[in-house]
C-alpha cells in the first residue's frame, strides 16, 4: 500500500480528543498537540489509583509503578528504534539539548572546537551552544538555507572541517516544515569526525524515525507535541556515548554511593535523572506512543501531507499572501499577509474559533533571514481535517476585508 492511499478515520479520531469539542479549529499542534482520552486516563490513573514512588519502595504498588515507569522508557525507546538503556527522560527537548551541551559538551569540547547549526534552528538548539561557547570558547558556525527553506547540505559539506566536533540540526523545521536529509547530514558530520545531534520535536509526531537506521549520535524530542503530557521529553544517545558522559545534576537516584569524601555515579541513563522523576508524565508519554502507533505514522504523514498541499494551494492563490518553506513541508505552513500583522490575524481568527500561532516561533534568526518580524503558522495534527482549512481561509478573507 502506498503512503498516498493510507487514510484515517477522522470522525473516530476527533472523538478521542476532548479538547476539540465545540467546533474548535485547532491549527497549533506544532506548539503543542491536543491529548487523546487514552493519554488523559493513563495520567489520571497514574496520579490516583496507581500512584506510588518509583525505584525506592519495597511495597507492591511502588514495585508495580517502577515496572510501569521503566516500561514507558522501553516504549519510548522502541518508538524511535532505540534501546531502553539509551533513553534519558528529561523535562523536554530543550532540557535534552542542554544536557548534551552541559555534559557531553563540557567534557569533550575545548576552546577552538567548532559546532555547526543552521539558520532555521529553534532557540533551544542555538542558546545552549552559545552558553557553552561563552564558558569554554568554542566557535559556532551557521549553515545557510536553500531558496525553498531547507538546510543547505551542499553548503554544510563545504563548511565542515576536522575542527567541527558537533553538528546540531532540526529534523523538521518548526516554522517552515522543511525535512532534513538526516542520512546525508550524518554522513557529512561523521566524515569529519564530528558527532551529530538531531532536534526531532516536529518530526516524531509526523514521520517514522529510526535512530539506529539514521546513524545519529543524539536525538531529542518532547512528549507534548506527540499528543502526550507537558513536562517530559527524551534524549536518545548511543549507549557508549552516554556511558562516557558525566552527570550534569546531582541528587538522589543518580548515585551509586555517597560519602562526604566521594560520590560514585549510577550507570546511564539513571545517572542523568537526578531526583524523583516525572512518573505520571512518563506513563502518559508511553500512552501517547501507544496511541500514535495504533494509528500509524505512515498514515499520519500521508494525511498531513494532503492537508499541507490543500492549504498551500489555497494560500498561494492569494496574490497578497507569501507562503514560506518548501512545497512538501511536513505538517506545517507558515505565511504572511501584506499589510496584516500575524498577531492581528491570530486575534481575528480566534473570533471564528480558529487557533493558529502568530509570532517568531522561537526562531528569531530565521525571521531575520525571511525579512519579516513574525509569521502566521498553521500546524496540523492527526485530528486535523478539511473543515479546519476552510475555517482558516474564511477567517483570512474576513481579516483582509477588515483591513481593507
Amino acid at each position: 500500500m502506498s503512503v498516498e492511499t493510507l487514510t484515517l478515520d477522522l470522525a473516530k479520531i476527533r472523538a478521542d480528543f476532548p479538547g476539540l469539542a465545540g467546533g474548535w479549529h485547532y491549527l497549533d499542534s506544532g506548539a503543542t498537540a491536543q491529548k487523546p482520552q487514552s493519554v488523559i486516563e493513563a495520567t489520571v490513573n497514574a496520579m490516583g489509583r496507581d500512584y506510588a514512588t518509583v525505584h525506592r519502595g519495597v511495597y507492591a504498588r511502588s514495585a508495580n509503578m517502577t515496572l510501569a515507569y521503566e516500561e514507558a522508557r522501553r516504549k519510548v525507546a522502541g518508538f524511535i528504534g532505540g534501546q531502553e538503556g539509551e533513553i534519558v527522560f528529561t523535562r523536554g527537548a530543550t532540557e535534552a539539548i542542554n544536557l548534551v551541551a552541559q555534559s557531553w559538551g563540557g567534557a569533550h569540547l575545548k576552546a577552538g572546537d567548532r559546532i555547526l547549526i543552521s539558520t532555521l534552528e529553534h532557540h533551544s538548539n542555538i542558546v545552549p551552544w552559545q552558553l557553552l561557547r561563552d564558558r569554554v570558547g568554542i566557535e559556532i558556525d551557521v549553515c545557510p538555507l536553500t531558496a525553498d527553506g531547507r538546510i543547505d547540505l551542499d553548503a554544510a559539506e563545504r563548511m565542515l572541517t576536522p575542527a567541527h566536533k558537533l553538528v546540531a540540526l532540526a529534523h523538521v523545521s518548526n516554522v517552515l516544515g522543511s525535512v532534513l536529509d538526516v542520512e546525508r547530514a550524518v554522513a557529512l558530520a561523521h566524515g569529519v569526525g564530528a558527532k551529530i545531534l538531531i532536534d526531532g520535536c516536529q518530526a516524531v509526531p509526523r514521520i517514522p524515525v529510526n535512530v539506529a537506521a539514521l546513524g545519529v549520535d543524539f536525538y531529542a524530542f518532547s512528549a507534548h507535541k506527540l499528543y502526550g503530557p507537558t513536562g517530559i521529553g527524551a534524549l536518545w544517545a548511543r549507549a557508549e556515548i552516554l556511558d562516557a558522559m558525566p552527570p550534569w545534576q546531582g541528587g538522589g537516584s543518580m548515585i551509586d554511593r555517597v560519602t562526604f569524601e566521594k560520590t560514585t555515579w549510577a550507570p546511564a541513563p539513571t545517572r542523568f535523572e537526578a531526583g524523583t522523576p516525572a512518573i505520571i508524565e512518563a506513563i502518559g508519554f508511553a500512552a501517547a506512543v501507544d496511541y500514535v502507533q495504533g494509528i500509524g505514522l505512515d498514515a499520519i504523514h500521508a494525511h498531513e501531507c494532503g492537508l499541507v498541499k490543500t492549504l498551500r494551494g489555497a494560500l498561494s492563490a492569494m496574490n497578497d499572501v507569501t507562503v514560506f518553506g518548501p512545497e512538501d513541508s511536513a505538517g506545517i505552513v507558515s505565511f504572511a499577509i501584506d499589510g496584516v500583522h500575524p498577531h492581528d490575524l491570530g486575534t481575528i481568527l480566534d473570533e471564528g474559533n480558529v487557533a493558529i500561532r502568530a509570532g517568531h516561533h522561537c526562531a528569531q534568526p530565521l525571521m531575520d533571514h525571511l525579512g519579516v518580524p513574525a509569521t502566521a503558522r498553521a500546524s496540523f495534527g492527526l485530528y486535523s481535517d478539511e473543515s479546519d482549512i476552510a475555517a482558516l481561509i474564511a477567517g483570512i478573507e474576513r481579516t483582509k476585508r477588515i483591513f481593507g
